[in-house]
């Protein structure tokens, strides 16, 4: 099973990472096969709108983005990982996302069918400084809608309130154990 992670936070080490790593190691316990890729460490421009894709369910854009697009697609499942900003996705996440309008158009405008019935997954993993009951209520919409782009059937989420300070997810007893049960799940 290939399993593509991908971090959308600015901050290396930090929760979201820290989260991600255990349930890369669940995923691999399981015998996953795992690739880490750090959004921000791409040279990705934002969806331009300009329409370049509706023909060709191709992006016009070249940059650092071109390769995720095969690397989404080689994926079984995909794990999106972000923190919480302003109730919403990174930045970087939904730079990613938005760039997933190529997908929609190859979808939806070009009828072009991608790995149809075979069961691909995806999952959101997300952590968040405060502990509102609606805090991750964006990030879980919009997750949702990035992934039925690229036809990968949205099938849960791990999110973590109250990490606000670096490694303080380290802080909270029995969340990377039950981070890494998670990723068993996802890769079984």
């Amino acid at each position: 099973m290939k399993v593509l992670i991908l971090l959308g936070s600015p901050r290396r080490g930090g929760n979201s990472e820290t989260v991600a790593e255990a349930v890369k190691r669940g995923v691999e316990a399981v015998g996953g096969e795992v690739e880490s890729v750090h959004l921000n460490d791409l040279q990705m421009r934002p969806c331009q709108a300009c329409g370049g894709c509706s023909k060709t369910g191709r992006c016009i854009l070249k940059d650092e983005m071109e390769p995720l697009y095969g690397k989404c697609d080689d994926a079984d499942r995909i794990i999106l990982v972000s923190p919480v900003y302003f109730y919403g996705l990174s930045a970087q996440a939904k730079i990613f996302g938005d760039r997933m309008q190529a997908q929609w158009a190859r979808r939806y405008l070009c009828r072009e069918r991608f790995r149809r019935g075979e069961g691909r997954r995806g999952y959101l993993v997300s952590t968040a400084a405060t502990k509102g009951e609606r805090l991750f209520e964006s990030a879980i919409l919009t997750t949702r809608y990035i992934f039925d782009a690229m036809e990968v059937e949205y099938a849960g989420e791990f999110l973590v309130r109250g990490v606000e300070e670096k490694k303080a997810v380290l802080q909270q007893e029995g969340v990377l154990d039950r981070a890494e049960l998670f990723g068993r799940e996802v890769g079984e």
